[in-house]
């Protein structure tokens, strides 16, 4: 689930992180062979892990089962920013610091340049490598460098509303021109009905972006080549004010009770998100029950098959754990053992990123009352398989979140257009990377 300056990440209601911990979810995760090694201590020692997801510390605990020397204290110390800005600060003391973290994958660059991140794969983590999905593990490696390891993931594709689209004579779009005449003829027939909502969330942005062949960032050491207003990024822009001006979607603030009111009560027809929506929709919506449906991301080219990814988690190990090995050990463990894989899924809830899970036809072929009998699980395993992996999050990715949320905020409020802000973001975050001493090409 995804930041990464020290000030809190503004928004105009609660997270997606916030939204989705107490979640339910779909799915049931099929075991598969255990690949992590026995943990090295030979005398008790304790390692402490900082995340927020639920069931955390109750998996940890069959770690030490297995592996009495080893105790395991997991600590939430916030959800999302307070969680970073707290790894942070204990990185600035250079005291304080867990063994081990929850990092999402755009943060990995962040805490990488910080030098803060332990090169795990030395310790036995690239034993694993292969049962990953290819694009998670490009995410956290560098050769045989390993940053973390995937714990979770959401691929994007497309939540739909059936029935509104029967009435209105639409079916799930293949392309992104498709989508925009159907969000035009929704608008005219259907005045106050919307085929969605731009909701103005980085995360999301990033992510149709990144589909879209977007790649703002490639980092060197201390290099970095910065192209956010490039021409994929002005054409997208463009692409959404159209949008915006005919007022075809929606422009209301993401993650508040009323935004999701407006796909329940069926305001907004159809929501392009992520592999963890699905649990998040059957769990919010009260009116709407048995009336979704998923389909593909639509693509920038008719027959095209690529998509991105929004959100999802890694374990990190840091440079200051007194037990490397260790460390190294549990995340595996963590992230691979088949009763742990098999409960992050079936209670935790959380979207897989292991090939085995992925391709079990008992888990992706379960059909759910919630989206009409539709196993709505083999979309977004589809979507999973599809995932561009050559998109590179910048060293300072929270900073680059709260200024495409500030500028988009403006331009959605009248204050120039999309495009224009991108101008802005490009100049801002030049002159940031610049003040934390990058050279920018």
């Amino acid at each position: 689930m995804a930041k990464d300056i020290i000030e809190a990440h503004r928004r105009p209601g609660p997270s997606r992180r916030q939204v989705l911990q107490g979640g339910a979810a779909l799915g049931a995760a099929a075991a598969m062979g255990g690949l992590a090694p026995q943990a090295l201590a030979q005398e008790k020692i304790k390692l402490t892990i900082w995340a927020w997801t639920p069931k955390t510390q109750e998996l940890a605990n069959l770690y030490s089962r297995k592996n009495p020397n080893v105790e395991v204290v997991v600590e939430n110390v916030g959800q999302g920013a307070p969680h970073y800005v707290k790894l942070r600060n204990a990185i600035t003391a250079g005291t304080g610091l867990p063994d081990l973290g929850q990092i999402e994958f755009n943060s990995i660059p962040s805490f990488r340049a910080l030098n803060a991140l332990a090169d795990i794969g030395k310790d036995g983590a690239n034993a694993v490598k292969g049962e990953f999905v290819d694009w998670t593990w490009s995410a956290v490696s560098n050769g045989d460098a390993v940053y973390g390891l995937p714990w979770d993931s959401g691929p994007m594709a497309t939540l739909y509303r059936a029935d509104v689209y029967e009435k209105h004579g639409l079916k799930p779009a293949e392309t992104w021109d498709e989508f925009s005449e159907q969000a035009m003829k929704l608008a005219k027939d259907a005045p106050g009905t919307y085929l969605t909502d731009f909701a103005n969330d980085s995360g999301w942005t990033a992510a149709v972006l990144w589909q879209a062949g977007w790649r703002p960032f490639k980092t060197d050491g201390s290099k970095i080549q910065i192209r956010i207003n490039d021409d994929v990024a002005k054409k997208w822009a463009n692409y959404w004010q159209k949008l915006i001006d005919a007022k075809a979607v929606d422009t209301k603030p993401g993650w508040t009770s009323e935004w999701f009111a407006a796909f329940d009560d069926g305001t907004y027809a159809a929501w392009v998100t992520a592999g963890w929506a699905p649990v998040l929709m059957q769990q919010a919506m009260k009116k709407s029950f048995g009336k979704w449906r998923a389909a593909p991301m639509p693509q920038w080219e008719k027959g095209g098959k690529v998509t991105s990814n929004w959100g999802g988690s890694t374990f990190a190990a840091f440079t200051t754990t007194p037990h490397p090995k260790e460390a190294a050990d549990l995340a595996v463990f963590l992230t691979t053992d088949p009763e742990v894989s098999r409960k992050w899924n079936t209670e935790a809830y959380l979207f897989p990123v292991l090939k085995s899970l992925l391709s079990d036809k008992d888990l992706m072929g379960h059909k759910y009352d919630f989206y009409g009998g539709q196993a709505v699980n083999e979309i977004f395993a589809a979507s999973e398989a599809e995932v561009d992996p050559s998109f590179e999050f910048s060293p300072f990715q929270d900073y680059v979140n709260s200024q495409i949320e500030d500028n988009f905020a403006a331009a959605v409020s009248g204050k120039g257009t999309l495009a224009e802000a991108f101008d802005r973001i490009q100049d801002t975050v030049v002159t940031y990377a610049q003040d934390q001493g990058f050279e920018v090409t």
